[in-house]
């Protein structure tokens, strides 16, 4: 089996809360999406990726097309969990693969994906590529 070589990958450590969670304090299927943004955002700070300030430079934004989750293992109340975010390719849109993990036994609860591109707020046009900047910072 072909193991998939990341350029950069970065983990965050989270606890759910009582909030993200229904009356059998089981996690919502929904939050799980909060939880790779997380990854992702602190992702981009530790390439020193800010969408914000490079969104005023060069009214650049990076919307969400595509987004993928399989549940494995539910996650609940009070469950340490580490949520993985890796870069897989940077060059036409932004792929980032995602794995959580709960922490006490290592046990797979999810993995997913997402993708972004990049769009040009003058017009509202999808970019063929990533700007060279944020492709290099991802290591592409």
């Amino acid at each position: 089996m072909n193991k998939q070589k990341y350029t950069i990958e970065h983990a965050v450590t989270l606890t759910i809360p009582l909030h993200d969670t229904d009356a059998m304090q089981v996690v919502w299927h929904g939050h799980y999406l909060k939880y790779f943004e997380i990854a992702r955002d602190s992702l981009f700070q530790q390439v020193g990726i800010d969408l914000y300030k490079f969104f005023a430079k060069s009214w650049y934004l990076f919307p969400i097309i595509r987004s993928s989750i399989k549940y494995i293992s539910p996650l609940r109340l009070r469950d340490d969990i580490v949520c993985l975010a890796q870069v897989k390719d940077a060059r036409r849109k932004i792929v980032i693969d995602f794995s959580i993990r709960r922490l006490s036994d290592n046990l797979l609860c999810a993995v997913g994906s997402t993708e972004q591109v990049a769009v040009s707020c003058a017009d509202m046009s999808m970019e063929m590529e990533i700007p060279i900047e944020i492709r290099r910072a991802l290591g592409f």
